[in-house]
């Protein structure tokens, strides 16, 4: 038995997130769907988190064993050959059977991406949020420093989660732009549903004057869902980067 780790990106814009459900389709239905064509077996393939609707991932991890002795090097092109164009297989390798993707992860890295500029770029459709209004990347990105720590982010978790330990550790939150682009990056330990969504959203209310600056502990400290910002939309979100 082998147990073998994919790196994969995908562009989440036609996929109802990471993980297989009934009704919709999904990458990792997609993924499975390539590995039965190449190993001649639908394997159960474990992912380090499961994105949601139309989120993207420049970095995602999954493993799943199988009795095949195909070559490492040869199963990237070989599944790249049975997937769809907006998913890619980076690269592959063997790892202890006891290795877990989502188990065995330290940490993760998100980006999001906001087009800040009056028209809309249709080359960003879907791929960035549209938000046409003044952005002082300086000044939110220490707005942002109040993430960096470990609390419980009750504040910034989507209603309907079913996770009961609330508590998350940031390691780093910065706001960057690049010409007509802003990039949040943000770097924890594990987050929770709709996580980072709500964090700039947050970000974006402080911006606009709806949030009071230096408020961000407070509403930390609240725990209360109501006090934090909106939840920005999936498409300018994106897995950057997993740590083991």
């Amino acid at each position: 038995m082998r147990n073998l780790l994919l790196e994969i990106s995908y562009n989440g814009m036609n996929y109802h997130g990471w993980q297989v459900q009934q009704n919709a389709v999904t990458v990792q239905e997609k993924l499975q769907d390539a590995i039965e064509s190449v190993f001649g077996k639908r394997e159960d393939v474990k992912g380090c988190s499961r994105t949601d609707s139309g989120v993207h991932a420049n970095m995602f991890c999954c493993n799943f064993k199988t009795e095949k002795n195909i070559t490492v090097s040869k199963i990237p092109e070989a599944l790249n050959a049975n997937l769809p164009s907006d998913i890619s297989v980076k690269s592959c390798k063997e790892m202890p059977l006891d290795f877990h993707a989502r188990y065995d992860c330290k940490g993760k890295e998100y980006v999001y991406r906001i087009w800040n500029a009056q028209v809309r770029n249709p080359f960003a459709d879907k791929l960035s949020y549209h938000y046409k209004y003044d952005l002082d990347a300086e000044m939110l990105s220490l707005e942002a420093k109040a993430f960096i720590g470990k609390h419980d982010f009750s504040a910034f978790c989507a209603a309907g989660s079913s996770v009961e330990d609330k508590v998350r550790e940031i390691y780093s939150f910065d706001v960057i732009r690049q010409g007509e682009e802003v990039f949040f990056r943000v770097s924890g330990n594990g987050f929770l549903y709709n996580m980072v969504r709500i964090m700039v959203g947050t970000l974006l209310d402080i911006s606009s004057g709806k949030i009071e600056k230096g408020t961000i502990g407070e509403i930390i400290e609240s725990e209360d869902r109501n006090r934090a910002g909106f939840t920005v939309p999936a498409s300018g979100l994106y897995l950057n980067s997993v740590y083991y």
